[in-house]
């Protein structure tokens, strides 16, 4: 049975709209003013509240707007009594949160008609209210399962850590490292078109792929090889039109040598530092398009020696294209140096270049996904 919670300072109005709506077979609770009305809708949580707009007190405005900012009550459908009837009164009423009015005097075939119109919408804001809370909770599981896959960080031979933050709860970016025998380690880092579940799913698809082996014949010693088998596996006309940028590097721990072959993706950065003054900078980066885009593309290899006291950074593209608050795009260039600046002046902790980054971004969260895979040799 719907709840009604009726709010007027006139006992008269209290007792008429009791005794019709209750012939309409509603639970109907009364109050005499905007303070009591507000006490006994928290309480009792109505479905539909009937409030007098002039009250001494609180008045039916007052009693709306607190009414619509409580999230427990915010799918009661408030109606405004009034015996105001011009334009600009009900775009006050309707700018407060009311939902609909109701003039006096009050006439029972309207009354109920409200009522029961205004009871259908409440009934479709509770239902739509309660598949967002499932929804949201099956979307928080997955966001959980997600981060479930990633790697933890590693602290020996070499120093692995990450900052993986998706635009929304699923994001498209995902990235992996672990080792192929004792001296080879595989690290990559890709970002999938789009966001949301439907770019999460072919990252995941590429995640467990690659960490299962299961290309056979694939040498996932060579870069270039990887890529392409990814390009002939995901072409985007059967993967629902998504593509997607990677870098992926294979690190000879022996030889301290760094192969690598990227599609479409963000240079790697490998900083090394010379002094405490110095640094010197290396863009890692092969041509190649994105994989899925096109069949046939050819992938090739790069590599180059690890200096002493080098750090290796790979992230996607979220990390540089923030929008600042004077409304301009922040550049990759701008991204480096943020990068040479926190590695001289804090020994390149990813929080420092995290908290710049927060910093310079003008909204709550970011546009893009952010990753940022940080890999010390020394």
């Amino acid at each position: 049975m719907f709840q009604i919670l009726v709010i007027d300072d006139d006992p008269a109005v209290q007792i008429l709209l009791t005794r019709m709506l209750e012939r309409q077979g509603y639970e109907v609770l009364a109050a005499s003013n905007g303070e009591e009305g507000i006490a006994k809708a928290i309480a009792s949580c109505p479905a539909l509240i009937i409030c007098d707009w002039i009250m001494p007190g609180l008045n039916g405005l007052e009693v709306c707007q607190y009414i619509k900012a409580d999230p427990q009550l915010s799918t009661t459908f408030f109606i405004l009594l009034t015996s105001l009837d011009s334009v600009a009164d009900r775009v006050k009423g309707l700018d407060a949160g009311a939902d609909d009015f109701i003039t006096k005097p009050i006439e029972q075939n309207e009354l109920q008609a409200r009522v029961r119109a205004g009871l259908r919408l409440h009934q479709l804001s509770r239902d739509l209210q309660n598949q967002k809370q499932i929804l949201e909770a099956e979307l928080a599981e997955a966001a959980e399962y997600v981060r479930s896959l990633l790697p933890p960080p590693m602290t020996h031979p070499l120093n692995i850590n990450f900052r993986f933050i998706p635009s929304r709860q699923l994001g498209g970016d995902c990235f992996d490292y672990y080792w192929l025998d004792s001296d080879y380690l595989a690290i990559y880092l890709l970002d999938t078109a789009g966001h949301g579940l439907r770019a999460t799913l072919p990252s995941i698809s590429v995640l467990n792929l690659l960490r299962s082996h299961a290309l056979k014949g694939l040498n996932y010693y060579q870069p270039s090889d990887v890529l392409q088998a990814l390009n002939d596996t995901f072409q985007m006309n059967y993967q629902n039109d998504k593509y997607f940028t990677i870098w992926y590097g294979v690190y000879n721990r022996v030889k301290r040598q760094l192969t690598y072959a990227s599609a479409g993706h963000p240079p790697a950065v490998l900083v090394s530092r010379k002094s405490l003054t110095s640094t010197k900078v290396k863009r890692l980066r092969t041509p190649g398009m994105p994989v899925g885009m096109f069949p046939q593309v050819k992938y090739v290899d790069d590599f180059c020696n690890i200096e002493e006291f080098s750090s290796l950074y790979i992230f996607s593209d979220g990390a540089y294209e923030i929008t600042k608050s004077d409304g301009t795009l922040w550049t990759l260039d701008a991204f480096i140096q943020m990068i040479v600046n926190s590695q001289l002046r804090f020994e390149g902790t990813l929080e420092q270049i995290l908290n710049g980054l927060i910093a310079l971004n003008s909204k709550e969260s970011f546009d893009d996904d952010l990753s940022i895979i940080q890999m010390k040799f020394d």
